[in-house]
């Protein structure tokens, strides 16, 4: 099994039955080892990490879907051998009370079906060895009925003599058909024989009249090319021919879920295409290892047929704003499976949730349980402080129940694009609800930043979404009894436990002081590390809460997401040690790539910021006591080459980057050796310290490596941000990264906590196009064409063709070779650089050195220093 296999390994492999925490949801899971395609030595641990990971990709097709399942609880067997499996419909007695179910009428009475809308139920399912999992083409209606068909469906199956290549030739020729018809399809590879083709319906069609338009389609395709296509069931006459299935469009029949396993020899998934690899002579099935490489790569190609086909969104119900605004599968955030408002819990007080929200400016979403939805506003000051003082709210759409737990980054472009982090969270007591005044007792988690405060908001203008508010902390509670005030903005650490923090002013750019009176929409450039007020520097945004977690095991892939750095001139870095206190905090940036380390108290698994599993390639770490101690943990570290002066290499380390087969990186590890330094603990002692100030993480850390072995190292840190600066100068390393010592670990965000200053200029670049060599480079190549992604696209960045040793460049032409394009991916490149280009599918991430950027964005006296095997294209961003 390759790495992508393994990429969430410490989830399922290595133990046989274990007490699991996913997603909030407690599970037991069993016979982790049990091989269940035996062809291929797929065991049951890697079917789950394989549903887990691929769990937020998928949902979205099958969201508010029930769901019909195939098992096979002894495995598929062999070709030769194949194992007893059977359908699946009512879910078991003993599934946990968790898994959605709604019931469909049947001649024995109602069954229960599964409803899948969070990775939790996936891994329940695949639990119980449900490999295939299979769908109609409707979804429930909000009131529990089978609603309207969403999704048309036509399932192209090659008879005896005929294959893949047959069936995307007649995958064409319906496209030739749907797409005028404004049903344009998304073909899917089965993972058994052929492909099917998904079209997003208009809303209000019926199961009946799609069966209907899939058929006279299917006989229309057949009179015309008799010889190839065939639309009847009868098996006598499909020799030679491919059958054209319409019949899955009828509301009792299922289709094979896009990104199923499919229950056969080998395990393949039901994995979405792009018309161009329909093209290729060599098309084949997808396996699941390819899938999940292949999703990381380019996202989602049936995306725009996620959970309002097409992208459209529901006219009626609480939620429909919500889902009006977001499209499934290209944001992290929960979307509901219909729109209508989940019930409240009875018996408990309704929750709250505030989140800090870096978007175009810095705000805080204040939400408020009511009615089964989070009724919302952006406050842009946060939480008042004090009773003397408050604050402007506007209010926005209702979000759903399950926005109270997310966290995340949402991507550029996207309606709220930036990241999302719980600031603090809890339940209410309501005091009073009308249209212009709520007042409500609010208290937050333990130790948390809000503590137990009175709050009202009060209606001042408008009605509904935009209507403008004020957010006012009551002097007294609800007894009478007058509530300490919170701490003002200039007051100690200590204080700064009980308040809301202050906005960014680095990046607020000067828009957010005091009287401007803008709404959430308000405030500078956020990429912007310049202009602002005088103090210039990062505020705390996070502070230091006093309840200790439980250290969640094993570990899931969200949890092992490291924590990212904001670039930032020594000028402001220096500026915000100060102001973060004294002594400052500073360490050197390695020039290698970053790992989190899993260390289960035996051996140390390694994942890549991409999470890829690298440990088999670094074996001198891996393979070795690391002496860590007996107990699990997780420790957050980059992996470093050393050259002749003992300094961080990168280009060196790329000999030991994307080796794949055990004998060549036992060969190179001779040769270039690796070290770990780690730098950070996420979680030990049985506890999750990422809550924990960086300081004490750092305590923890000394102790914990005490006795690791030579290769793991924990680097110093220096008290003086001047002096690292200078030391690293001297001994030509990368840059410094600046630390607040205050600060948490905020998995998978890039915080301005840590600000990271570069003396070396790199950029990271998408490999986009290949110039032709001359003279010695004619069997290679002259240049790269690069692209860096911008407003308009990926904007051209120039070429690079200097760096690169004479392996390098054989290397990188096997490892182009595949991604050759007829279409230039780049925006902006002049006609004579595109001269006799060979262009490339946008989908490797490299990394060059720099002299500066032009005025036009071209990097000049470029350098090629490595690929980037754990950066994908759209994480790449201009350096500032």
């Amino acid at each position: 099994m390759g790495d992508a296999a393994a990429k969430s390994r410490p989830n399922v492999r290595g133990t046989n039955d274990q007490l699991v925490n996913i997603g909030g949801r407690r599970l037991r899971i069993t016979n982790l080892d049990k091989v269940l395609y035996p062809e291929t030595g797929t065991t049951k641990g890697e079917v789950i990490d394989y549903y887990t990971r691929i769990g937020p990709t998928m949902i979205p097709h099958v969201i508010g879907r029930p769901v019909t399942r195939k098992r096979w609880p002894d495995g598929v067997g062999t070709e030769e051998h194949p194992e007893q499996s059977f359908f699946a419909k009512d879910l078991e007695r003993g599934a946990p009370e968790w898994v959605r179910r709604l019931p469909i009428p049947h001649s024995g009475g109602p069954k229960d079906y599964p409803l899948v809308g969070d990775v939790p139920t996936l891994v329940y399912l695949a639990q119980v060895a449900s490999l295939e999992l299979h769908v109609p083409q409707w979804r429930f209606a909000p009131d529990g009925e089978r609603g309207d068909a969403d999704r048309l469906v036509l399932d192209l199956d090659p008879g005896p003599g005929v294959g893949l290549a047959e069936c995307a030739q007649v995958a064409r020729w319906a496209r030739e058909i749907l797409a005028p018809m404004g049903l344009e399809p998304f073909p899917v590879t089965s993972g058994s024989k052929g492909i099917q083709l998904y079209s997003a319906l208009p809303p209000g069609q019926s199961s009946e009249a799609a069966s209907t338009i899939a058929h006279e389609l299917a006989k229309a395709i057949e009179a015309d090319h008799p010889d190839l296509v065939v639309s009847s069931m009868k098996k006598a006459i499909r020799g030679g021919r491919v059958l054209i299935d319409w019949s899955q469009n009828n509301g009792s029949k299922t289709t094979i879920a896009p990104y199923s396993l499919r229950g056969r020899a080998h395990p393949n998934v039901a994995a979405p295409r792009t018309w161009e690899e329909l093209d290729d002579p060599d098309l084949a099935q997808l396996s699941f290892e390819d899938v999940l490489d292949r999703v990381e790569r380019i996202g989602d190609p049936l995306s725009e047929l996620g959970y309002h086909a097409g992208g459209r969104s529901a006219h009626e119900g609480p939620l429909s704003t919500y889902i009006a605004k977001r499209t499934a599968g290209k944001t992290p955030e929960p979307v509901p499976s219909d729109p209508a408002a989940a019930a409240t819990a009875a018996g408990e007080l309704p929750v709250f949730v505030i989140q800090e929200h870096h978007a175009t400016a810095l705000h805080w979403d204040f939400r408020l349980e009511r009615d089964g939805v989070l009724v919302s506003w952006a406050v842009p000051r946060g939480v008042p402080p004090s009773y003397k003082r408050n604050n402007l709210a506007i209010q926005t759409e209702d979000h759903p129940m399950d926005y109270a737990s997310f966290e995340g980054a949402i991507p550029a472009g996207e309606y709220g694009g930036g990241s999302v982090t719980i600031w603090d969270d809890g339940r209410y007591e309501l005091e009073k609800w009308r249209d212009d005044e709520i007042i409500a007792t609010l208290e937050g988690r333990p130790g948390g930043p809000l503590g137990r405060v009175r709050l009202a908001l009060i209606r001042t203008g408008g009605e509904g979404e935009k209507s403008s508010w004020l957010l006012h902390r009551m002097k007294t509670d609800l007894d009478g009894h007058v509530q300490p005030d919170g701490a003002p903005v200039e007051a100690s650490a200590q204080a700064d436990e009980r308040r809301m923090p202050r906005r960014d002013a680095a990046r607020t750019a000067g828009s957010s002081r005091p009287g401007a009176g803008a709404g959430a929409g308000s405030g500078g450039d956020t990429r912007s590390g310049t202009g602002g007020p005088a103090s210039g520097a990062p505020r705390r945004t996070r502070v230091e809460p006093a309840v200790d977690v439980p250290l969640a095991w094993p570990p899931t892939p969200e949890s092992l997401r490291p924590m990212l750095s904001t670039s930032a001139t020594p000028e402001r870095a220096t500026l915000a040690a100060r102001q973060w206190g004294d002594p400052a905090w500073a360490e050197a940036k390695w020039d290698g790539i970053r790992a989190v380390g899993v260390w289960d108290g035996s051996r140390l698994t390694l994942f890549a910021r991409s999470g890829n599993d690298v440990t088999m390639k670094y074996p001198e770490i891996t393979d070795v006591d690391a002496g860590l101690g007996a107990d699990p943990a997780i420790l957050d570290g980059e992996i470093v080459a050393l050259d002749e002066r003992g300094r961080p290499s990168f280009p060196l380390l790329q000999t030991r980057m994307n080796l794949q087969r055990a004998g060549d990186v036992a060969r190179e590890a001779k040769r270039t050796p690796v070290q770990y330094y780690v730098f950070d603990v996420l979680g030990a002692h049985g506890l999750d310290l990422t809550a924990r100030p960086l300081r004490e993480r750092r305590r923890i850390l000394e102790e914990l490596a005490a006795a690791a072995a030579p290769p793991i190292v924990v680097p110093p840190v220096f008290d003086d941000v001047a002096g690292a600066l200078a030391t690293s100068e001297q001994f030509d390393l990368e840059g410094v990264v600046v630390k607040d010592p205050a600060s948490t670990y905020r998995r998978g965000i890039r915080s301005e906590s840590w600000l990271k200053v570069k003396l070396t200029r790199t950029q990271e670049v998408v490999l986009a196009g290949i110039r032709p060599g001359q003279g010695g480079r004619a069997a290679t190549f002259g240049s790269l064409l690069l692209g860096i992604p911008g407003p308009g696209g990926l904007q051209y960045a120039g070429r690079v063709g200097t760096g690169f040793s004479d392996s390098t460049l054989r290397s990188l032409m096997r490892t182009l070779a595949p991604l050759h394009s007829a279409e230039n991916p780049l925006v902006g490149v002049p006609s004579l650089d595109a001269r006799g280009v060979q262009w490339l599918r946008p989908e490797l991430v490299g990394e060059v050195e720099f002299g500066e950027f032009t005025p036009g964005g071209i990097l000049r006296h470029s350098r090629w220093r490595g690929l980037r095997p754990d950066k994908s294209p759209n994480e790449v961003a201009r350096e500032s």
